[in-house]
């Protein structure tokens, strides 16, 4: 039996068996559309969602598989006190497959532990977002074709957002990837980060302040959110929230084929104007989503 826990849970090869997997679901989904007849996927998310368990929710039922499970934990037994452990316990006698979402680093790594079926984590804290890199992932290689040779720039909140952290972690494996990180001095990508991935594996990397810099050189902008639910008081969030905009002036600065990543949701850092840029490529990125996870679905129930 097998989880997802992070991005490095598979290597490159299995990546690219798990994208030609998608890429093939993308091409004729009919073909899929029966393996999971009689399966049961659980949900199980102590934080509010819409894609990620919404994306899991669909990609299981075009698989022709059920789907149970909670939304928040004020809706579980977690509202009476009940443990991780106890409740992947539980789920495991009622579903085949359980993606957790926790607000706790560490959590989906302790229901796998306790686990008699596949955990998938779908985002614990601030620490892995391994399906939304997969996601991204599935994304760039769809629309670019490789992912040697690029230059990425990663904006917004980067000390906290764990989509940046996982993808970070995925693409150093490839090469001549080239990171840009655009933040806020309070926002930065964390030492860890730095040292342990980018360092260590002696990826190119340079950071700025202002987006405007550096549009010109990028092949992707990878945009994300300031978090309200990671501060720790208002006023810093208050004052940081509206730091980077995208508008149409940003992006005439960039080049033509460059795209543009949301691991979303929105809030105002990409201007709606923006939408309509054929650059963008936020809203595809989510349907790519759904064929991914049915990929990882089959994959970790050894369906194909």
């Amino acid at each position: 039996m097998r989880h997802l826990m992070n991005p490095l849970d598979f290597t490159v090869d299995e990546l690219e068996r798990l994208m030609q997997l998608a890429d093939d679901i993308e091409k004729d989904p009919e073909k899929y559309s029966h393996l999971c007849d009689g399966k049961i996927l659980a949900t199980c998310f102590y934080e509010p969602s819409t894609r990620t368990r919404l994306s899991f929710e669909s990609a299981m039922i075009r698989l022709g598989g059920q789907v149970l499970g909670f939304a928040s934990a004020d809706s579980s037994s977690a509202a009476k006190g009940e443990s991780v452990s106890d409740t992947i316990r539980i789920i495991s006698c009622y579903a085949d497959i359980c993606a957790i979402r926790h607000p706790k680093e560490g959590a989906a790594l302790v229901a796998a532990s306790k686990s008699s079926i596949p955990v998938i984590n779908a985002g614990d804290g601030g620490h892995q977002h391994p399906t939304q890199t997969l996601t991204d992932l599935m994304t760039i290689h769809a629309l670019k074709g490789s992912f040697d040779n690029i230059t990425i720039g990663l904006c917004g909140d980067l000390k906290f957002g764990r989509t940046v952290h996982s993808l970070v972690n995925a693409l150093v494996r490839y090469k001549n990837v080239k990171f840009v990180f655009i933040s806020p001095t309070e926002l930065k990508i964390p030492g860890y980060i730095k040292e342990d991935v980018l360092v260590k594996n002696n990826a190119e990397f340079e950071e700025v302040s202002r987006l405007e810099d550096v549009m010109g050189k990028l092949d992707i902008l990878y945009m994300t959110r300031v978090q309200r639910e990671r501060f720790f008081n208002e006023e810093d969030y208050v004052r940081l929230k509206d730091y980077y905009i995208l508008n149409k002036e940003k992006m005439a600065l960039a080049k033509k084929d460059m795209m543009v990543l949301h691991p979303l949701p929105r809030v105002n850092e990409i201007s709606v104007e923006v939408d309509s840029d054929s650059r963008a490529k936020y809203f595809e990125q989510v349907q790519y989503g759904v064929y991914i996870r049915m990929a990882l679905i089959l994959t970790l129930l050894e369906l194909v």
